[in-house]
């Protein structure tokens, strides 16, 4: 077992923690202040601190890399592509930099939630089930040795996907009656609500719609409480699962929770995420993401790897990138 004297476990900690933070996805309003913010790092030290004394690997747990959205004017295609794979070297860099300061290192496993509300969200299962197998092979094609991905489908092995979904919503997260209560309320969960609300009406609007937008949106606000429920369950259920992880989230969190919001890339909308989206290169190799129709507005140009589109690459005289 690896050992480190008192003092030195509380160092290692605050460092690890410090690195995970430099990265911190914030909630806007949410009570974190500084560089660093330092009410999260007392917040979560404790948590390290008895892994490193434990001796042992750093369980980091983070749901996200769901499915790709359903719109094409947002993302390339149904899988992985350089936005993706961006977001996963980023996530094996930042375990190579903890192993730097506590050899014993961390792992981060992520935590595919696509099964858990696909149906809501308008993506088959089929798609849902080649996004992860792509997302395994990319993971072992970019030799990241601290990554791995964990899925319903691995809970009850042999059922279907909806008895998947039915057993985990069994027993297990709020009632959506109970969600609009907390909403009205007030507090963090509005603009989470908001959030997902944004997203479902943007990944919805497809060309093949024919509705009322005004209809769209009273339909995207009923599933984004259906979204967020399940999601509660699936945070639930990796919480029996898994009661020792540190818990990352790619939703910006509010200021000292038992989440860590994580933001996977550089990108001027903290809710933008690589499966919302598309990479671009604004040059010399620096990435930001972008809504496929957006870059392909600014006049990027679209590059191929592997056999399928991979990312955008702006042209040199382009000074500034868009805002969403």
């Amino acid at each position: 077992m690896f050992e480190l004297a008192t003092l030195d476990t509380e160092l290692a900690a605050i460092e690890v923690i410090r690195d995970v933070l430099l990265h911190q996805r914030r909630l806007r309003g949410g009570g974190c202040t500084g560089r660093v913010c330092l009410r999260c790092l007392r917040h979560h030290r404790d948590a390290i601190a008895e892994a490193i004394a434990r001796g042992r690997t750093i369980e980091l747990l983070l749901p996200a890399f769901p499915t790709k959205s359903p719109n094409p004017a947002k993302v390339l295609g149904p899988l992985p592509d350089m936005a993706e794979e961006l977001a996963l070297r980023f996530l094996e860099s930042l375990c190579e930099r903890i192993a730097e300061v506590y050899p014993p290192g961390a792992r981060i496993l992520i935590c595919s939630d696509g099964r858990v509300f696909n149906d809501l969200i308008g993506v088959s299962d089929e798609n849902v089930t080649r996004y992860a197998h792509e997302i395994n092979r990319m993971i072992d094609r970019i030799g990241a040795t601290h990554l791995g991905q964990f899925t319903l489908d691995e809970v009850n092995p042999g059922a279907d996907h909806a008895q998947l979904r039915a057993r985990l919503t069994a027993g297990r997260g709020p009632h959506p009656d109970e969600l609009r209560a907390e909403v009205r309320r007030g507090g963090h969960l509005v603009q989470m609500y908001r959030g997902i609300t944004r997203f479902m009406l943007e990944d919805l609007s497809v060309p093949e719609y024919t509705g009322s937008r005004a209809a769209l949106q009273r339909h995207c606000r009923e599933l984004a409480y259906g979204v967020i429920a399940r999601s509660r369950a699936w945070d639930e259920l990796l919480a029996e699962l898994f009661p020792d992880a540190i818990r990352l989230s790619i939703h910006p969190q509010p200021c000292r929770t038992r989440k860590i919001g994580l933001l996977l890339a550089d990108t001027p909308d903290v809710w933008l995420t690589p499966w919302h989206s598309a990479a671009v290169d604004t040059g010399d190799g620096h990435f930001t993401l972008m809504k496929r129709a957006e870059a392909e507005a600014a006049g990027a140009q679209l590059v191929t790897a592997h056999g399928r589109p991979s990312h955008f690459v702006l042209p040199r005289d382009h000074a500034t990138v868009p805002a969403p």
